[in-house]
């Protein structure tokens, strides 16, 4: 799944607006097929307790004198399941903390599900009958997960249960049934219960969507299904966790002239009574976190280029835009097919824009759902960026069809080898269609930065985390499950080549398909294609935090020395947090080529190397750690860029950026190495140069007008040339790198406020606000939105707003929206905060206004006073169990660069509870720790380096 989350933590300037990336999946936290917009960048920047009362229909006793509401918690089975398949009991987990687990007594093997919407009181009824396998007769209580779930009779057999207890804060219900009820069942019994749901706003579970007719301009519902990680339970009760797979059998009841869609291909569809019957055929074993069904006004566009049907759902007269996805995911299954060796098992794939999605997208086994952004595309009104992040969100997904559908992680804390290697499966297959794109190499400033950036954090975890119960695991759906876990298997694929790579991988798919396996199970198989220890190896980067800063001596007698420490931001490792010794692989490159056979795996070793003229360590940065070079190296390696690669140059730029924040070297390191590299060729290494000045202008947003001003005009030295000679007219022969690098240096130019550059922004938007609809490039679209609201005033205000109601595209929407934030007049921000309560926003996209607020004083100021006004407010719309909250926590928080800031934070969340959040929250002062220490340390020293050089 794509999240939001791990979109906040993306440091890349890419027009997508979402998470996701790194929540393809699961979604914003501002991650994902759960992409963000660093806020300070130049082209841009993630009620429940409703009680139900009424009944089956046709079923006038609830038995409501026999239904205990439990808020109280208590014990109930921790460590341990029965295998639904050997009917063994395994031990689940090792050496980690004892999991809020169901009871093994019974486990699932089969659910026939019904449902029925109804979109007048918002509520639903529904009946399921779970075969269960009897583990231990002598127990005659089931358990099992629900949410908001009114129930009306349960049955074992023609035995109704006599006791209902609903325990809330456990999230279970216990269906205690007479005494030998079980035993007088022989191996299997059905589990008969009927009632009444939610279909909620809070897009979790099975919940209504709301839209408005593109053809009618009536507000309708989609009513849609978002259960991972743990809301299947608000849609139906289950057994709600990834290793009780079971089959599924679902009928879809509601108004004849709604489609239904789930999971598998339609058995048998009728109209009875006035209502339309629709009968799904039996899924094969999966997860409840996977099903999935949708009942609304849908239409569709089709790919015939796959052996089964492939189509992209949306309301009518958005069906139009899906055609890019629907070829893309035809053209993606057959690749993937060839790839893993094994043939999808499903008899279609629907993919579906879902218009209020807290994700950006959720891999749903046949029935991927999408923001309407991250999967309809009109390529005529759309950044590049957003071309791009489509296909690989659609492929992430589709990814997840093998590795996460057909195996399963066994529990939760295998999240990361779920989302990282869809993630690095996205890269992968684009670089095989769209090799333009160079994928590989923007690899280097997007997803390892993105990892590395949270990290290198305190409140940072292992990419392999133990999780206890629901309300923890939303917060792990970050750029460590995502970024870090890719990162990781690029390692990998590096150190055993890709081939290698791709055998154990399809080797370890075929072994557990429709079953679950752990990460050692993947370590195993890779181990046996390539004969390497991979376990012992990797055991390390996943169950350990953060990742190493190599410090690089050079000892003028022909040996260097490396030495690894764990690396903060905040550089003040204490000794217990410094004694793990990571397997770094040194990929040391000189003017002979690479050599990998150098380890680092202790804590120092020296080598001898006769021609220092020229090295560089982690050789196409495919290591996951940064290095530290002496005063002199630095400046030696900014004269050698035509001895490195896009991927070096890259990874030069950004340990230099990384390394002044923390004070390993001087910022003036950082920023004569960039000065040096101004011709530059690479949109790539251009992207990072921006990010990393970005960066830096972020943690000096409270400092002198006159210190900022200088800053843009250090920018405008450094891009000036290359932005002018570029131009900003895009022709049809432009190639996508010149494309590319054209909004690259146009976004930088604006955000610098280089005259004749912004000039021709405004003059672009006053013309296309006039009626020329043609007078801005779509590619450039964001930048020119962002350089007006900048600019500020109503006028300017009132046009965005017109755009925003009236746009072109789903992308035009959003950089309308995003830009709302741009402004610094108090009254504008305060009306644009107006919004996000008022109906104008959608829920979903709530965040989207704050990321631009995050680029100026007044923004950051405002904006964290809002949120501790309308806390309350915001706990109601965003629940802490998803992880939108924590997004806007973030948002809301981490713009600030002062410890002063820190401690009034922290005294507004003392008397709050941070359940659900609490990571975010304290990445979040980690990073304004960060800054703030950046700053006091160099302020004086990157003052008299603007005024030498004549910036000021």
């Amino acid at each position: 799944m794509l999240t939001c989350k791990s979109l906040l933590w993306k440091n890349a300037a890419r027009g997508v607006s979402l998470a996701s990336k790194v929540r393809p999946c699961l979604g914003p936290v501002i991650t994902h097929s759960r992409h963000l917009y660093n806020s300070a960048s130049s082209q841009g920047d993630a009620i429940r307790s409703l009680h139900m009362t009424k009944t089956w229909k046709g079923n006038k006793s609830t038995n409501s004198e026999r239904v205990n509401i439990v808020s109280r918690r208590s014990l109930f089975t921790e460590t341990s399941h029965a295998c639904a398949k050997c009917q063994k009991t395994s031990q689940l987990i090792n050496n980690t903390p004892k999991r809020e687990i169901l009871p093994d007594n019974v486990v699932p093997l089969h659910y026939d599900l019904i449902v029925e919407p109804d979109f007048e009181t918002f509520k639903f009824e529904g009946s399921v009958k779970i075969e269960l396998k009897i583990n231990n007769s002598g127990i005659d209580t089931v358990t099992l997960n629900t949410i908001d779930i009114d129930i009306h009779c349960a049955k074992l057999g023609d035995i109704a249960a006599s006791k209902i207890n609903i325990k809330e804060e456990q999230q279970v219900t216990d269906f205690v049934f007479p005494e030998g009820t079980l035993a007088s069942f022989k191996d299997n019994v059905i589990l008969n219960i009927k009632f009444t749901g939610i279909l909620n706003d809070n897009m979790a579970g099975f919940y209504r969507a709301k839209y408005e007719d593109k053809l009618t301009g009536e507000t309708k519902y989609m009513a849609t299904t978002q259960m991972e990680p743990t809301d299947a339970r608000r849609a139906f009760p289950c057994f709600d966790e990834p290793n009780l797979k079971a089959s599924f059998a679902i009928t879809l009841v509601s108004d004849p002239s709604l489609t239904h869609l789930s999971n598998m291909d339609v058995k048998n569809e009728y109209i009875k009574d006035g209502k339309k019957f629709t009968l799904f055929n039996t899924t094969p074993k999966m997860s409840t976190y996977l099903v999935a069904y949708i009942i609304a006004e849908l239409k569709y566009v089709e790919s015939k280029n796959f052996r089964i049907p492939v189509r992209v759902y949306a309301t009518p007269g958005n069906e139009k835009d899906g055609q890019f996805a629907a070829d893309l995911t035809a053209k993606t299954l057959a690749f993937f097919e060839k790839t893993f060796g094994i043939q999808y098992p499903l008899p279609k794939m629907d993919n579906v824009a879902v218009h209020e999605f807290s994700a950006g997208a959720m891999e749903n086994w046949g029935l991927v759902t999408y923001r309407v952004v991250d999967l309809l595309l009109d390529k005529d009104n759309s950044t590049l960026d957003r071309i791009q992040r489509v296909a690989e969100v659609v492929q992430h997904e589709l990814a997840h069809q093998w590795f996460g559908n057909l195996v399963t992680m066994d529990w939760w804390e295998g999240l990361w080898l779920n989302e990282g290697f869809a993630t690095w499966m996205s890269w992968y297959s684009c670089n095989e269609f769209q090799p333009e794109w160079k994928v590989w190499e923007q690899y280097v400033t997007d997803t390892l930065q993105h990892a590395l950036g949270l990290d290198s954090l305190r409140s940072s975890h292992p990419i392999e985390v133990p999780v206890k119960k629901a309300d923890e695991i939303n917060q792990i759906f970050d750029a460590i499950s995502y970024s870090k876990g890719a990162s990781l298997l690029r390692m990998i694929s590096k150190w055993l080549g890709e081939e290698t790579f791709i055998k154990g991988v399809s080797q370890y798919l075929s072994k557990f398909k429709y079953g679950n396996a752990k990460t050692e199970d993947l370590w195993d198989a890779l181990a046996d294609a390539s004969g390497k220890d991979v376990r012992s190896v990797m055991n390390i980067w996943t169950k350990k935090v953060g990742f190493p800063v190599v410090s690089v001596s050079e000892e003028g007698n022909g040996k260097i020395t490396f030495r690894q420490n764990r690396y903060l931001s905040t550089a003040d490792v204490k000794a217990d947090e410094d004694t793990t010794i990571y397997p770094v692989f040194l990929a040391l490159k000189t003017k002979d080529g690479v050599d990998s056979s150098f380890v680092l795996n202790e804590r120092s070793k020296t080598i001898e190397l006769k021609d220092q003229h020229f090295f560089k360590v982690n050789s196409e940065q495919s290591g996951i750690y940064i290095t530290s070079y002496s005063d002199e190296r630095w400046a030696k390696l900014g004269e050698q860029a035509d001895l490195l690669s896009v991927e070096d140059r890259v990874g030069l730029v950004a340990d230099a950026k990384t390394l002044s924040a923390s004070g390993y070297t001087s910022t003036i390191n950082f920023m004569n190495l960039i000065s040096k590299w101004n011709k530059e060729k690479s949109f790539v290494v251009w992207d990072q140069i921006i990010n990393s000045i970005s960066s830096l202008k972020s943690t000096w947003l409270f400092e002198s007008k006159e210190t900022q001003n200088a800053l843009d005009n250090f920018t405008k030295q450094l891009i000036s040339s290359m932005t002018h000679d570029l131009g900003w007219q895009f022709k049809a022969s432009d190639s996508f790198s010149t494309q590319r690098l054209k909004v690259t240096m146009f976004g930088a130019a604006c955000a610098a406020r280089d005259a004749d550059v912004e000039r021709a922004a405004l003059k672009m938007f006053t013309d296309y606000c006039n009626g020329n609809k043609e007078a801005i490039p779509a590619l450039i679209k964001p930048i020119v939105f962002n350089t007006a609201a900048r600019i500020g005033g109503m006028e300017n205000y009132e046009r965005i707003y017109k755009i925003y109601l009236n746009p072109v595209s789903n992308d035009e929407k959003l950089a309308a929206l995003r830009s709302f934030g741009r402004f610094k007049e108090p009254e504008l921000l305060k009306r644009t905060l107006g919004y996000l309560f008022d109906g104008t926003v959608l829920n979903q996209d709530i965040y989207i206004p704050m990321q631009g607020m995050r680029a100026h004083q007044e923004g950051v100021e405002i904006l964290w006073s809002w949120v501790q006004k309308n806390w309350d407010e915001l706990v109601k719309r965003l629940p802490p169990g998803l992880s939108m909250l924590g997004s806007v926590v973030t948002l809301g928080t981490s713009g600030f660069t002062s410890l002063q800031k820190i401690d009034e934070i922290k005294k507004f969340f003392a008397t709050k509870s941070t359940k659900g959040f609490d990571q975010s929250l304290a990445q979040s002062l980690d990073t304004i720790t960060s800054k703030a220490q950046w700053v006091n340390r160099d302020r004086d020293v990157i003052d008299k380096y603007l005024k030498d050089n004549g910036y000021f």
